[in-house]
């Protein structure tokens, strides 16, 4: 399996123009325009002084040096060898296509044609996540022996930074997170190992990830025997480590903290593991910075507490209550109660996580509707494919109700970004910005002509830019985009600021949380929650967002 940009063995060119940096000999280019003139056009002419901040960091995150877990790469290795199913890995056997009934009732072949749709579409997906997971563990496989591997860096159009290497990075799955580490160890000292057990917590999840500091640690200093067990017998133990919420990275923090704890001096006990700073939907702490909204700092943690605040609960809370009061409705007025009643013991912060993310990003109806009926398909909560069609619609609609009544601010925000950008693309101009680190921003969305030509066998009609905008596009595209480009700008400017402090940093800036690795050695860093207020703590070394 031939795989191009693979991760450098040798630390990535630094970055000194649109096309002079990142790999030795493959092509590299600093920005990721996807062919888009303006934008290109854009970062080319911006002076080179103007964009050293953004060389800088991208060469921060693609000098940071990993390594491949091998005991975790083992265990899933077995696993996937034996079928996979385990760990949030896919079965690697099609669904069976159910017999067509022998029979001439219509509803009943009606429904089998339904089964066999619903069973084809499962069977294809299974196919791409087979793929993918072939794609990851060849990576992980040829470069298990190495000391150690680089991923050099650039960024989209908004300035928020990828690894190159498109596979195995740490912005992946679960899977990808749990068998890589850091490659540079440091020993975990008091501090370290408290924040180890602090992480084993954090990635077990569940609710425990809500409690205190200190109730985290004694959340896992309680599970010590399940811990070891999961470390020494993975597959042949009680399986503790695959009750976790990211089963993979908890059975790498199960080896870390069993060998430390075994180790004649746990403190000097030399740890790979990364221990991540969560944020807490970033895009609402952008808005509630932007706005110097209290109320929302405190609900996205921009405002330090004992315990981390939970706005997905929150809204979960929400649009629990307004589902309990619509179940009492009469059906026959209000025919939405009879999805309140199937769904009002299926509400809790997982169902309407991804919508209240994408809150910040415009997600329409239509987009939160799709993720909430994931959701429910996932847990089997409605077998009925109609039945979960409305209900998905309505606990669309009561999620986006209780958005609108939280967070009230940040809507007026979006929305004044919005009426900008409208006025902007009106006079056929591109909504065009800085960003806090100098990076030229040019929104891409222009209208698409045809351009025909005729050859002697045949016309192509190829599809070209035109000079005319997407008035409705910019406009809708503005505020997220804007908020990310700000994200992006804060992630760059935590990576360089830690250099500066002789530390290691990975990270994305995806609207997400930022993680770090367990080697402090002063006070506690993850009160401020990966927000703007984030202060930097001698010996800390961040990774990414969970």
């Amino acid at each position: 399996m031939v795989i191009p940009y693979m991760p450098m063995l040798v630390p990535p060119v630094n970055w000194t123009g649109y096309d002079k940096g990142g790999h030795l000999f493959l092509p590299s280019y600093v920005m990721r325009t996807h062919g888009v003139r303006q934008q290109r056009e854009a970062i080319k002419r911006a002076p080179r002084k103007q964009l050293e901040p953004i060389f800088e960091a991208l060469d921060t995150l693609g000098h940071t040096k990993w390594r491949i877990n091998k005991k975790v790469l083992s265990v899933v290795d077995r696993i996937w060898a034996s079928g996979g199913r385990l760990a949030d890995l896919v079965d690697r056997y099609d669904v069976p296509l159910p017999d067509k009934p022998d029979t001439d009732d219509e509803a009943k072949i009606k429904k089998w044609k339904w089964t066999v749709k619903s069973v084809q579409k499962e069977n294809r997906e299974r196919y791409s996540l087979r793929c993918d997971i072939e794609l990851k563990l060849a990576v992980a496989r040829k470069m298990k022996d190495e000391e150690g591997f680089y991923y050099p860096h650039n960024v989209d159009f908004r300035g928020r930074a990828y690894p190159m290497h498109p596979h195995l990075n740490h912005l992946g799955s679960d899977l990808c997170r749990g068998i890589l580490e850091f490659a540079d160890g440091r020993p975990l000292g008091k501090s370290g190992l408290r924040w180890l057990k602090i992480h084993l917590a954090n990635l077990y999840a569940g609710g425990v990830d809500k409690l205190s500091h200190e109730g985290r640690v004694a959340f896992s200093e309680n599970h010590f025997e399940d811990i070891f067990d999961s470390a020494n017998k993975p597959l042949e133990g009680r399986r503790w480590w695959l009750k976790a919420e990211d089963p993979l990275q908890c059975l790498a923090v199960c080896i870390t903290l069993t060998e430390a704890l075994k180790s004649p001096s746990p403190e000097t006990f030399i740890s790979h593991i990364p221990v991540h700073q969560d944020g807490s939907c970033n895009g609402l702490q952008h808005y509630a910075a932007l706005g110097r909204d209290k109320l929302g700092a405190v609900a996205v943690n921009l405002v330090a507490g004992e315990k981390p605040a939970d706005v997905y609960s929150g809204i979960a809370a929400r649009v629990s209550n307004i589902m309990h009061k619509d179940a009492q409705k009469d059906p026959a007025i209000f025919p939405d109660a009879l999805h309140a009643r199937t769904l009002v013991n299926e509400v809790d912060r997982k169902l309407v996580k991804q919508t209240v993310m994408t809150s910040v990003y415009g997600v329409t109806y239509i987009g939160a509707r799709e993720q909430i009926k994931r959701r429910l398909k996932e847990r089997n909560a409605i077998p009925d494919d109609t039945e979960l069609f409305g209900a998905s619609c309505y606990a669309a609609k009561v999620t986006l109700t209780a958005l609108e009544e939280m967070f009230q601010g940040a809507r007026g925000i979006m929305n004044w970004l919005g009426d900008c950008a409208k006025i902007i693309a009106s006079e056929n101009q591109p909504v065009r910005w800085s960003t806090p680190l100098g990076l030229p921003v040019v929104q891409p969305y222009r209208k698409l002509g045809s351009h025909i030509i005729k050859t002697s066998l045949q016309m192509l009609s190829l599809q070209r830019e035109t000079d005319k905008v997407m008035v409705r596009r910019q406009r809708t595209a503005f505020p997220p985009n804007f908020v990310h480009s700000l994200d992006g700008s804060h992630m760059m400017m935590t990576a360089v600021a830690c250099k500066k402090e002789g530390l290691n940093f990975a990270g994305i800036s995806l609207i997400g949380p930022f993680y770090c690795s367990p080697f402090f050695s002063t006070g506690p860093l993850l009160g401020c929650r990966a927000s703007s207020t984030t202060k930097l703590v001698p010996g800390v070394d961040v990774l990414y967002p969970r």
